[in-house]
C-alpha cells in the first residue's frame, strides 16, 4: 500500500533527483523509497547472515594482504603513534 508523503527539499536537489531518476528510468518516488529502504532494512541472506552490499562486494580484492596479517596489531600501532 502506498501512502503520500510531502517533503521539503532544496530546488537544486530536486532537479538533480529528477534528472537522475529519468536517466535511470524510475520515478523520484521510487528513488526515495529505495533509498529509505536501504537505510532502514537489514539485508539478511538465507543463512541468516547480514548480506554484503554491492559497494563492499565491488571493493573485494582491491588490496592483497599476507595470510598472517594482524589487523588488530596494525590498528594498535597506528593509534599508539597517532596519540603519542
Amino acid at each position: 500500500m502506498s501512502t503520500k508523503l510531502t517533503l521539503n527539499i532544496d530546488e537544486t536537489t530536486i532537479a538533480q533527483a529528477k534528472a537522475y531518476a529519468k536517466k535511470s528510468g524510475i520515478s523520484v518516488s521510487k528513488l526515495v523509497e529505495n533509498y529509505l529502504n536501504s537505510l532502514t532494512s537489514k539485508r539478511i541472506n538465507k543463512n541468516n547472515e547480514i548480506e554484503i552490499t554491492p559497494l563492499v562486494k565491488s571493493l573485494t580484492g582491491v588490496i592483497s594482504l599476507p595470510e598472517d596479517f594482524d589487523y588488530k596489531k596494525e590498528i594498535a600501532e597506528i593509534l599508539t603513534e597517532k596519540y603519542k
